[in-house]
C-alpha cells in the first residue's frame, strides 16, 4: 500500500512539472499585435495560392508545403499567434484582403507601385520571370524582344501578365508581330494548358519555372526576365509593422538566410525588410 501510494505521488509530481511549465510558457508568450487589428483573435490569417512550388504547394498527402508556408509559421511563432492559411486563387486575393477575409497575402506576389497604394506591402526576396515550353520543343527565344508572333499562357492578374502586356505594347510601337496572351486563374491551369497545346509557351515566376524544369515538366527558353521584389501584403499597418520587425529579427539570427537558402530563393540585396510604398491612400 505504501509503495503504491509512493508511486502515485511520484507520478503526480512528474505530471505536475510539465503541466506547470506549459502554463508558465503560455503566460510568457504575449501576442505582439492587438486583437483589434486582427481578423480573428489569436491568429494571423494569410492567403496563399498553393500552385507554385517551391514557394507554396500541396504535397501528396494533401498538406501545404513550401517556403512561404514555412515563413508564415515562423512569423506566427515570433508574433505569438497561430499562423492560419486561407487557400484562394490569386485574382480574388486583393479584394478579399480589403474585405477583411484575412490579415495578409502570402503567395509570392510581385511588388508594384500600384499595389503598394492599396495595401501595406513588405518585399522580402527577389524574383523574376521564366519563359518555358514543353520538353522537346524546338523553339528558341533569344531575348525579350523576340517575344513576338507566338501565344503565351500566364496566371491572371499577375506581375508576369503585366510584364508581357508591356512587351506587347513595345511590339506594337516597333511594328513587330503581336504576342497573344492567354490568362488562367492559377499556375496549375497554365501548366495544364501548356500540356494540352492551347498555347506555344508559358510564363512563370522563376522559382516555379525552375522547379518545373528540375522536375522535367518543361524546358527553359528565356530565364530571369523582369526582376522585381516579391512581397507579403497586409490590410493593417500595425500588423505590417509587427511583421517587419519579425522579419528583421529573422535576418539577425540567421533564420532568413536558412529558409531562403533551403528553397534557392534570391535574397533582397540590402537584406533589410521594410514597408515599401505609401500604403492605402
Amino acid at each position: 500500500m505504501k509503495f503504491a501510494l509512493l508511486r502515485s505521488v511520484i507520478a503526480i509530481a512528474v505530471l505536475a512539472g510539465p503541466l506547470s511549465g506549459m502554463v508558465v510558457s503560455a503566460q510568457t508568450c504575449t501576442p505582439t499585435i492587438p486583437k483589434t487589428e486582427l481578423v480573428s483573435e489569436g491568429k494571423i490569417m494569410l492567403s496563399t495560392n498553393p500552385t507554385l512550388p517551391p514557394l507554396q504547394f500541396v504535397d501528396a498527402s494533401g498538406e501545404l508545403k513550401g517556403m512561404n508556408i514555412d515563413l508564415a509559421a515562423e512569423l506566427g511563432k515570433r508574433l505569438c499567434l497561430k499562423a492560419e492559411t486561407v487557400r484562394m486563387d490569386f485574382p480574388a486575393m486583393i479584394g478579399a484582403l480589403k474585405s477583411a477575409r484575412f490579415d495578409g497575402i502570402n503567395t509570392g506576389m510581385f511588388f508594384t507601385e500600384e499595389r503598394s497604394k492599396v495595401m501595406w506591402t513588405i518585399p522580402y526576396a527577389m524574383a523574376a520571370i521564366d519563359i518555358v515550353a514543353l520538353p522537346g520543343s524546338k523553339r528558341t527565344i533569344a531575348s525579350s524582344e523576340a517575344l513576338t508572333d507566338l501565344s503565351i499562357g500566364v496566371e491572371a492578374d499577375s506581375y508576369q501578365e503585366r510584364w508581357l502586356k508591356e512587351r506587347e505594347k513595345d511590339n506594337v510601337a516597333k511594328g513587330r508581330k503581336s504576342l497573344k496572351i492567354l490568362s488562367f486563374p492559377t499556375a496549375s491551369e497554365v501548366m495544364a494548358g501548356l500540356r494540352a497545346g492551347q498555347f506555344d509557351v508559358a510564363a512563370f515566376p522563376n522559382y516555379a519555372g525552375g522547379a518545373f524544369v528540375k522536375a522535367g515538366q518543361v524546358t527553359m527558353l528565356l530565364p530571369a526576365q523582369g526582376a522585381s521584389p516579391t512581397m507579403m501584403s497586409f490590410r493593417s499597418k500595425v500588423v505590417a509593422d509587427a511583421v517587419v520587425k519579425a522579419f528583421n529579427d529573422m535576418i539577425k539570427d540567421g533564420t532568413y538566410d536558412r529558409v531562403l537558402d533551403q528553397y534557392g530563393m534570391t535574397k533582397l540585396p540590402e537584406k533589410v525588410i521594410a514597408i515599401r510604398g505609401t500604403g492605402p491612400v
